[in-house]
C-alpha cells in the first residue's frame, strides 16, 4: 500500500498528522503503515525527505512544489471565472490530442469522494458525426420513453427533434460541436467538480465549454446509445460540448448581487 524509506525517513511527524485515516504511525523515530488507507496520497506530498511512495501509483508522475507555480492573483482567477461563458457556436477546427489530454488531466486530478478515483472520461471526435446520426435515428424511440415516464421535458424535445427534421443545419442540442466529453461516474459530486476543472483548463487552451442537461437526460434514455458508447446510463455524470469559440467576448456578463447569509 504505502511504504516508507527508513532511510530517508526523518520521523518528523508530519504524514501522521495529516492522514485522513490515521492510518500512520511513529516507532522508534520512524514513519510507518498501520492500515485503514484510502490512498490519498497526503503522505507523500507532505514529506519533506521525498520518503514516502505507493508503489501502486506510476511515482514518476509525482511533481515537486514550486513556489512561481502559484503566482496567480486572486483577483487575475476570478477575473478568470467571470469571462467564462457557456459555448453555444463552435469553431469548424478539431482539438489536438495534446489538448484534450491536458483537460482531462485536470480532471484527472481533482478531488473524489473517499479520493475512489473512480472517474472515468469519454471523448467522442473522431467518431461524433457517426453519433450524432445514430442520436437522431434514435431520438423517436427517446422521445416514446420520456412521454411513458411523463417527464416534463418531453414536449421540449419533441419541438428540438421536429426542429432539426424540418432542418438538420439547426442543431439545437449539440451545437456543431466539435467534440462531445461525457464524465462517468456514479457520484456525481465527483463529475461536477471534475468538469469545473477541466473548464478552467480548456479556458487556458483558448478552448470553452456548455455543460449539456439536455444530453445528461437524453442518453440514459436509450439503451441503443448507451450500449454504443459502452457506458452504463447511471454512470453518466455530465454532458459536455467543448471545442475552440467562434466568437470572442469584449467584457463580462452581469449577474445578480450574490446570496450570503453571515453568522
Amino acid at each position: 500500500m504505502v511504504q516508507f524509506d527508513p532511510q530517508l525517513c526523518v520521523g518528523c511527524g508530519l504524514c501522521k498528522k495529516d492522514c485522513p485515516g490515521s492510518a500512520i504511525v511513529i516507532q522508534k523515530g520512524k514513519a510507518s503503515y498501520k492500515g485503514s488507507c484510502i490512498l490519498c496520497g497526503h503522505c507523500v506530498a507532505i514529506c519533506p525527505a521525498g520518503a514516502v511512495s505507493i508503489p501502486s501509483f506510476d511515482m514518476e508522475d509525482v511533481e515537486e512544489y514550486r513556489k512561481e507555480d502559484f503566482t496567480l492573483e486572486p483577483e487575475r482567477f476570478l477575473r478568470c471565472v467571470k469571462f467564462r461563458r457557456s459555448i453555444r457556436s463552435f469553431q469548424d477546427k478539431p482539438l489536438k490530442r495534446a489538448a484534450l489530454q491536458q483537460i482531462v488531466e485536470a480532471g484527472r486530478y481533482t478531488a473524489t469522494a473517499k479520493n475512489r478515483q473512480g472517474t472515468r472520461y469519454l471523448i467522442l471526435q473522431d467518431r461524433l458525426k457517426e453519433f450524432k446520426e445514430l442520436f437522431w435515428q434514435e431520438f423517436p424511440s427517446i422521445l416514446q420513453t420520456l412521454e411513458q415516464d411523463n417527464s416534463p421535458y418531453a414536449r421540449f424535445f419533441k419541438l428540438l427533434y421536429l426542429q432539426h427534421q424540418r432542418d438538420p443545419q439547426q442543431d439545437g442540442l449539440f451545437f456543431n460541436t466539435p467534440a462531445l466529453l461525457l464524465v462517468l461516474t456514479e457520484n456525481l459530486w465527483d463529475g461536477a467538480m471534475a468538469a469545473a476543472n477541466m473548464e478552467h483548463m480548456a479556458n487556458s487552451l483558448g478552448a470553452g465549454m456548455l455543460y449539456s442537461g439536455y444530453l445528461k437526460r437524453l442518453l440514459p434514455a436509450s439503451s441503443v446509445l448507451t450500449q454504443w458508447l459502452e457506458v452504463k446510463p447511471e454512470e453518466i455524470a455530465c454532458c459536455i460540448l467543448l471545442g475552440y469559440p467562434d466568437h470572442s467576448y469584449r467584457r463580462t456578463a452581469p449577474r445578480k448581487p450574490a446570496s450570503i447569509i453571515w453568522k
